[in-house]
């Protein structure tokens, strides 16, 4: 088989925060100097980026090659979709938008191999592109065991229904989006406002409590701090944001 440890599911099992980046580049360069500078995961972003399965085989060799774990994140509610990132080699799939039990339930369903879910088996590269021999159950056990299954928290209206989408068996992490969740709460500059930091509190608190990893995005070393102080282990800087203000910081101020 291709596929690798899960090196960030591992640190966050033992309680230690993990650090990743969000692009929606499919430069394999770019992710390759994110896993140089050390970080656990790379997460594509195929909800707001142009990108197909085809595009990101060559970004999941260079998170393997730097020891980086390949993931993404994926807009459409398509179970196929899901096999075709996850058969390229894919360890965790992030969705947004998912609001029902039902939802939550298709997610892990895509994600696993029965007995814990519904996905197809077919040669692929995450399998090693041997997927109907003897060593088959060792790839089923050893992917099911690895791959992670992400959803997201970006609206208000979801606080109630929150605890039971977090007690879905199979799933793994909720990341609270917090300039979605601001946006749809009627403030369009930002999450900065005190009743969306309040709740986004209380959403930590339910994902904590149901036994999941909490998650959320960070614009500083000193804001991802403050984040895990507050109870997200998994945490999400975007790439733009970090070249920018490497960028800003090297040029002379005008």
């Amino acid at each position: 088989m291709f596929i690798q440890p899960n090196k960030t599911k591992a640190k966050l099992k033992a309680g230690q925060p993990a650090f990743g980046v969000i692009s929606t580049s499919d430069d394999s360069q770019l992710a390759e100097l994110f896993g140089i500078a050390g970080f656990d995961y790379y997460m594509l972003d195929a909800e707001h980026g142009l990108l197909d399965p085809v595009q990101v085989a060559n970004v999941i060799r260079v998170c393997e090659l730097t020891n980086m774990t390949p993931m993404i994140r994926i807009g459409s509610k398509d179970p196929k979709l899901v096999l075709q990132y996850l058969d390229a080699g894919m360890m965790g799939i992030m969705m947004p938008g998912l609001e029902t039990v039902e939802e939550v339930k298709m997610l892990v369903d895509a994600v696993k191999y029965t007995p814990l879910g519904k996905r197809g088996l077919g040669f692929s590269r995450a399998s090693g592109h041997m997927a109907y021999t003897s060593s088959a159950p060792e790839y089923i056990n050893f992917s099911n065991e690895q791959t992670m299954v992400i959803i997201q928290f970006e609206g208000e209206k979801l606080l109630k229904i929150l605890p039971e989408l977090c007690s879905v068996e199979g799933l793994d992490a909720c990341v609270v989006g917090p300039r979605d969740l601001s946006n749809n709460m009627g403030f369009a500059d930002g999450p900065d406002h005190p009743e969306v930091q309040s709740v986004i509190d209380n959403a930590i608190g339910i994902i904590n409590n149901k036994g999941i990893i909490a998650g959320i995005t960070a614009g500083t070393r000193t804001d991802a701090e403050n984040q895990i102080a507050r109870g997200a282990r998994m945490i999400l800087a975007a790439a733009q944001s970090l070249v920018l203000a490497g960028s800003t910081s090297f040029l002379p101020e005008k």
